[in-house]
């Protein structure tokens, strides 16, 4: 069977649901992950995430498909939220330069609080879709920044893309 993520109805089956205990138990995983996820990165031993929802590795395995598959299934939360914030913020029109910058600190204080955000960053889990996506937004407004930056004459033309990508792997190491 395919894995379930946080779904509450079986795939393929229209109007089939989990049972209240299975329900259950993918709340609790969701929870347990988000949090252990959130204090120590998506690296983040599975068996720990099974103790703290109270099931079984098995269990997360069962019904996410295992570490990518639950990656996927909370990684939105833990960091895809406030990456489209940031994304939307350097979006905005405005002075190129004042853009740049505050996309670049905005990244960096998220790499400081969430260490979920340096593993999109890193592209530590590349099976994950979720993290790919992610990432790649990041990097094609990275990419837009710097080349609005260069246009305006208020980036050096030397500095480019990979060296924003370079500082940025740089501060999550």
């Amino acid at each position: 069977m395919a894995p379930l993520a946080h779904a509450t109805s079986l795939p393929g089956y229209p109007g089939a649901s989990l049972r209240a205990d299975a329900a259950r138990n993918v709340a609790q995983i969701r929870s347990a992950a988000i949090a252990a996820f959130h204090g120590r990165g998506l690296g983040t031993p599975l068996e720990e995430i099974a103790a703290a929802a109270g099931v079984s590795k098995a269990t997360i395995y069962n019904r996410f498909g295992g570490r990518q598959g639950l990656i996927d299934a909370v990684i939105e939360e833990l960091v895809g939220t406030e990456m489209g914030t940031i994304l939307d913020r350097a979006r905005q029109p405005g002075d190129p330069w004042e853009r740049l910058a505050s996309y670049i600190t905005d990244l960096c204080d998220l790499q400081y609080r969430e260490p979920a955000a340096v593993d999109v960053h890193l592209m530590t889990y590349p099976g994950s879709a979720q993290v790919t996506a992610q990432w790649s937004a990041g990097q094609a407004a990275g990419i837009a920044l710097v080349e609005q930056a260069h246009q305006a004459g208020v980036l050096r033309a030397d500095c480019t893309a990979d060296d924003l990508y370079q500082a940025l792997v740089a501060n999550g190491l």
